[in-house]
């Protein structure tokens, strides 16, 4: 197969592409990479997926093999977690062994910088070139420890000292609250538990369990899969719900009532605590997919709207550029100034609940008074077989109305996204999977839905 780096990583299905073979020839170029960059030491963590921590020992042994030290990860963490010792713990490469949201079949790996952000592409088309052009070298796990260039290591009492810093943990710490986490089988842990100790908030955890198959469901935070979280929440008189994706750096939301919040409602709402009251002063970074809320407040602020393409490597440059105070994608994704140049869930998480305790208001009342400020807009996607389409978007014709709303700009940043004044719709080819995505915003519900049905007409019509 041919190995090449997608939107954030390589990944492939066990067994299939993702095999140890095709891993050891990955790590191989990585460690060609280091050695022509001078690099010495790279931390591995890995996930809880299916082999995870098999091919995070495999990585190492090869890396070890090539006189690169290696700090591996003693426990399943989140990839936060790799970005913040490889940010704060002096090393060269991050490694991360994930296959994110995808579904359990699919296993991959993650680059982060020694700056604790995404690899993006200028890194990892170094990394491809190596690809192949040195014989695999690698070492067994005995070797490499009495070299030492292998050491099984706890990343994670750094990283919860940390966050205890970076958020008000005295106002926290006040708030009276019940909990429900859905970890979805993941790497999430009870990181925000332990930090918050001791406090008057209760959490509670659904799927917390260790299983690779993570129930049969995909482990990405969207309303489709959280429907044990929602009926919890509702149920049992939750003040909200959290949930984290498999590897732990995405988030989702569920209110007391068992409506789901996305990235495109929590990403504007912490922008606006960010600046009003934690006193930033930057500006606010989203994806070409991002909801026109986030331009709404971001001009409400008076900052900056910077847009990407999809991938959060490309917020993680605009954190490093110094031109953004939060960044986020749509999938839930949510990155801060002053941490590491990367989404994560866990921190996501602890700035949600600074807010709610600085703003003396529940989620919900913060949530209706966003609303009713700048109305409600709603978004959606949906993902067609890439496999039964033309290799390209280009072959679409476009039309000149939405809905019989007029197109007033077409966006080809990553895709194609046609924009009217109250609407948008985007085809995009997905860089991790072989699918299409459809993504579609509007201010009606039915509008929305109507026009992922188009979408996928157009799609279909190539």
């Amino acid at each position: 197969m041919k190995i090449k780096f997608g939107t954030d990583g390589w990944r492939g299905i066990i067994g299939e592409d993702f095999t140890f073979s095709n891993l050891r020839i990955v790590s191989q170029a990585i460690a060609d990479f280091l050695k022509k960059e001078k690099g010495e030491k790279v931390v591995v963590g890995y996930d809880a997926r299916f082999l995870s921590y098999e091919f995070a020992l495999e990585n190492s042994l090869v890396l070890a093999a090539n006189n690169i030290k290696v700090d591996l990860s003693s426990s399943i963490v989140p990839t936060p977690l790799v970005s913040f010792a490889a940010r704060y713990g002096n090393y060269d490469l991050g490694v991360m062994i994930t296959a994110s949201h995808n579904p359990s079949k699919f296993n991959g790996l993650k680059i982060k910088t020694k700056e604790g952000a995404a690899a993006d592409k200028s890194l990892t088309g170094k990394i491809e070139s190596f690809l192949g052009k040195s014989k695999v070298r690698i070492l067994s796990k005995s070797e490499a420890k009495k070299k030492k260039l292998l050491n099984e290591k706890d990343f994670t009492k750094n990283y919860k000292e940390f966050l205890k810093k970076f958020v008000d943990l005295r106002r926290i710490r006040k708030l009276k609250l019940r909990i429900l986490l859905d970890l979805m089988y993941g790497a999430g842990n009870s990181f925000v538990e332990e930090i918050l100790k001791p406090s008057g908030i209760k959490i509670d955890y659904l799927h917390q369990e260790y299983n690779p198959s993570f129930g049969g469901i995909h482990p990405e935070p969207v309303e489709a899969n959280l429907k044990d979280l929602i009926k919890k929440v509702k149920k049992e008189g939750y003040d909200f719900g959290v949930a984290l994706d498999g590897d732990g750096d995405r988030i989702a939301l569920v209110t007391r009532k068992g409506r789901f919040i996305s990235a495109q409602v929590i990403l504007p709402l912490l922008a606006m605590h960010m600046i009003k009251n934690r006193g930033e002063n930057l500006g606010i970074g989203k994806t070409v997919v991002g909801s026109n809320l986030i331009d709404e407040v971001a001009c409400f602020l008076g900052v900056s709207c910077f847009e990407t393409p999809v991938g959060f490597k490309y917020i993680s440059n605009l954190f490093k550029q110094n031109l953004i105070s939060i960044g986020g994608e749509e999938a839930g994704g949510i990155g801060f100034r002053g941490y590491i140049p990367e989404r994560d869930g866990n921190a996501t998480f602890l700035m949600v609940l600074e807010m709610i305790a600085w703003e003396k208001k529940p989620l919900e009342e913060l949530i209706k008074n966003l609303e009713k400020k700048f109305g409600r807009w709603y978004y959606s996607r949906i993902a067609v077989d890439a496999r039964n389409l033309k290799k390209n978007l280009k072959n679409i014709e476009l039309p000149r109305k939405l809905l019989g709303e007029r197109i007033e700009r077409v966006n080809k940043m990553d895709g194609l996204k046609m924009i009217t004044k109250n609407s948008w719709l985007m085809l995009r080819r997905s860089g991790t999977e072989p699918i299409v995505r459809i993504y579609a915003e509007a201010r009606e519900k039915k509008h929305t839905q109507a026009l992922l049905k188009l979408g996928k007409k157009m799609l279909y019509a190539l």
